[in-house]
């Protein structure tokens, strides 16, 4: 499996999506958007202790690439979103995230892949039905640089 994408590199690249994630946390004009932030400010090491720790919900999903596809306007340009079968045998679509645009060329049918999430509660609470709301950030994605047998 290569590893294509970190968040943390991602991050690296871009503070400005930091920035910009902790303004909306602290924007109290705005109670309906963002992240809570209880659990430390979205990239600060508190942030990443708590994902650490698993005081911050994650979840690994593994399986096979079914499709690659495109999703957004216009309809046309490389393709973003990938359908999958778990390895417990669930049909998921989920986002492609990658570091390197160079890397795009592994996401095919047949091709495993891993994506690693966390659940980062969002201001507005609660979700329907009473639960807890999420927004589910992508830490980090590995794919198979061959397809499985």
């Amino acid at each position: 499996m290569k590893k294509v994408f970190e968040l943390a590199e991602e991050l690296r690249r871009d503070p400005n999506r930091v920035a910009l994630t902790q303004a909306l946390t602290f924007n109290a004009g705005k109670p309906d958007f963002g992240l809570r932030g209880n659990k430390g400010l979205f990239g600060s090491a508190e942030w990443w202790a708590s994902i650490e720790s698993g005081s911050t919900p994650s979840k690994k999903i593994c399986g096979t690439i079914e499709r690659a596809y495109y999703v957004g306007p216009g309809g046309d340009g490389p393709n973003n979103m990938i359908e999958i079968v778990t390895n417990e045998g669930v049909r998921e679509e989920i986002g492609i995230y990658i570091n390197d645009p160079s890397d795009i060329c592994f996401f095919v049918e047949g091709h495993k892949v891993e994506v690693v999430y966390a659940f980062d509660e969002l201001k507005r609470q609660p979700a329907p039905g009473e639960g807890v709301s999420y927004s589910r950030v992508a830490l980090s994605m590995s794919v198979s640089t061959q397809p499985v047998q």
